[in-house]
């Protein structure tokens, strides 16, 4: 790539390491103001190799997605806001739309007063777009560490078209885009992958330390440059005779051809035509247009091409990627549903992707795996649009065996994670108190509508889900069974040991004197039916609460004591914080 001079005097330099060794450039935070529903203050998202936003609809999610491919689209029409892209169409010079992105590299640093030295030796770089009118360009900015400010005049790595090549590439997929657009994107999304291979092309006769390609792209500079110095002068003669014409009815007016060689080279050259079509159909049957087809197939096309992506995606020399997904549940089958999460909790492992998702289904949230980020986006009291990391793996420090709980759990019930779309959070230990508080739900349904049950399945997972839960809720409650200190055969008893586990955990929240724990003595159908129960426990608390109304009275008081902790659990109930209350 030929070098060009900055506005700080600097060489444009590459964001990619040399050494394939070290780590990719990423993106690690994403700040956003003023743009669409996103009013002063600012949005900001944590950036993860998943990132996973959640939210009722019109909170401003896919405003998100769109913040960050604008950021990464200046120099190109798509980079240029239209008038709706200000907050309430107007155009307030007090504010601007404004998207802040951070940066983390290992490698090619672009100058010592853009960096930020992290403590495990990577190093952060911050930049700033701001939009000052619609339909045009965006001031870029950099924030000088040592000034302690954002620069007006300099920028990090040089020009935005020359950062903008080698920083992780958007690949906006909308949910209600045109039948066009979709098959647009995926054709975008295929043609990307061929094109970033064959820059890594080397001729057997090729001798240098350079791809073909990098050859290419030198000779057509070398070519470009040449053919400047040597029409420069026709360049001025030009100028000259058409401003002595136009000073005739515009007096001292001039003009000036930029006619310098493109700096972007990269975007003048491709063996490719630069629209390619992209047909589907049967084999040795009619192929048409993946834009007629239905919309099942076009998304199913799209995992498709991720699947191959993650699973051979692996080249080094490719520029990093940043997957921007609405929705991706939309025209898929419930097997086909979970399938695609998995195809895009694989996308990052090739170390070239990060994805980013909105998403109303708890289906897509799988925190077995430990690169997973969950951002809550809503409005507060005054309708303005927030986010709250619900989630980072680095703060839930899951273990191993924490890890193959929620993967257990995912497997059981691929709805458990729905806690995070909001709502009351109950953490219960297995299907009969599930069954119990459901059948409540349906009979008091405005009392209890916004009451989500988490269905543990297993007593020893608890803990698991506490470590979740403390990041982002300050006051969920649980109920378990004590069960017995002993077996009956007088040996110490493991699911005993695990009341002390439960609240250990518990403890470590930033908020554990408000979360209410409730045990059940020992069992819960000893403790609200009088009665131990062998088999077919739900379907048994189904006919108790349905024929006696005073079991149904005691299995309400307790739901109710989970949710106010100032209300009394029934007997055989107890609220405890000390091992010593349950025995």
């Amino acid at each position: 790539m030929p070098k060009s001079k900055t506005a700080d005097s600097e060489s444009d330099v590459s964001l990619l390491p040399d050494d394939t060794d070290n780590p990719r450039p990423r993106l690690s935070k994403l700040i956003i103001r003023n743009f669409r529903t996103i009013g002063k203050n600012p949005v900001e998202i944590d950036l993860d190799d998943i990132v996973v936003l959640v939210g009722a609809n019109n909170t401003g999610k896919s405003a998100i997605l769109k913040a960050y491919e604008y950021a990464m689209s200046t120099g190109s029409t798509a980079g240029k806001m239209g008038i709706e892209d200000f907050p309430n169409n107007i155009v307030d010079t007090s504010a601007l739309p404004e998207i802040e992105v951070h940066t983390i590299i290992s490698e090619n640093k672009p100058g010592e007063k853009w960096i930020k030295h992290l403590d495990n030796g990577e190093m952060l770089i911050r930049e700033k777009w701001v939009w000052s009118s619609p339909n045009s360009e965006p001031k870029r900015r950099g924030f000088d560490v040592q000034a302690g400010d954002w620069s007006e005049d300099n920028v990090p790595w040089g020009a935005a078209n020359v950062a903008n090549a080698y920083r992780p590439k958007p690949h906006r997929i909308e949910a209600f885009a045109s039948p066009e657009t979709q098959a647009s994107e995926i054709t975008k999304l295929l043609s990307g992958i061929i094109k970033d291979r064959f820059k890594s092309i080397k001729s057997p006769d090729n001798e240098t330390d350079k791809t073909d390609y990098e050859l290419l792209i030198d000779s057509i500079a070398s070519f470009q440059n040449a053919v400047s110095a040597s029409i420069q002068g026709e360049v001025e003669k030009i100028e000259d005779s058409i401003s002595e014409y136009l000073s005739e009815v515009f007096q001292n007016y001039i003009i000036k051809l930029d006619a310098n060689p493109e700096t972007n080279i990269d975007n003048t050259y491709s063996p490719f035509k630069e629209a390619p079509d992209l047909y589907m159909g049967p084999d040795g049957g009619y192929m048409s247009k993946v834009s007629v087809q239905g919309s099942g197939a076009r998304r199913t096309l799209l995992w498709t091409a991720l699947k191959y992506i993650a699973e051979n995606g692996k080249d080094q020399s490719e520029r990093p990627h940043v997957l921007l997904l609405d929705e991706p549940e939309i025209c898929l089958h419930p097997t086909a549903i979970r399938d695609a999460r998995r195809v895009l909790y694989d996308l990052p492992k090739t170390g070239n992707w990060q994805v980013m998702v909105t998403t109303h289904s708890p289906v897509f949230i799988d925190l077995s795996y430990d690169n997973t980020t969950i951002v809550r986006v809503d409005r507060n009291p005054n309708d303005e649009v927030r986010s709250t990391t619900l989630y980072r793996p680095q703060n839930a420090k899951l273990t191993d065996d924490d890890k193959e709980n929620l993967k257990l759990l995912n497997v059981c019930d691929p709805y458990v994670h729905e806690f995070f779309f909001g709502g009351r959070i109950i953490v219960v230990e297995g299907d009969t108190e599930y069954t119990a508080f459901s059948m409540l739900k349906m009979i008091y349904h405005a009392e209890y509508d916004d009451i989500h049950v988490i269905r543990a399945r297993g007593k020893t997972i608890i803990p698991s889900i506490v470590k979740i839960l403390n990041q982002f809720s300050s006051d969920y409650a649980i109920l378990h069974d004590t069960d017995a200190p002993k077996s009956e055969n007088g040996n110490a008893n493991p699911a005993w040991t695990v009341n002390s586990t439960i609240m250990n955990e518990i403890n470590k929240g930033a908020s554990a004197a408000k979360i209410n724990a409730i045990a059940c003595k020992t069992n819960f159908e000893n403790a609200l039916f009088g009665q131990g129960v062998s088999k077919d426990k739900p379907y048994n608390a189904l006919v108790k609460m349905k024929t006696h109304a005073e079991c149904r009275a005691k299995v309400k008081q307790l739901l109710d004591s989970l949710l106010d902790i100032d209300k009394e659990p029934p007997d055989n109930c107890i609220r405890w914080k000390d091992i010593n209350d349950l025995t």
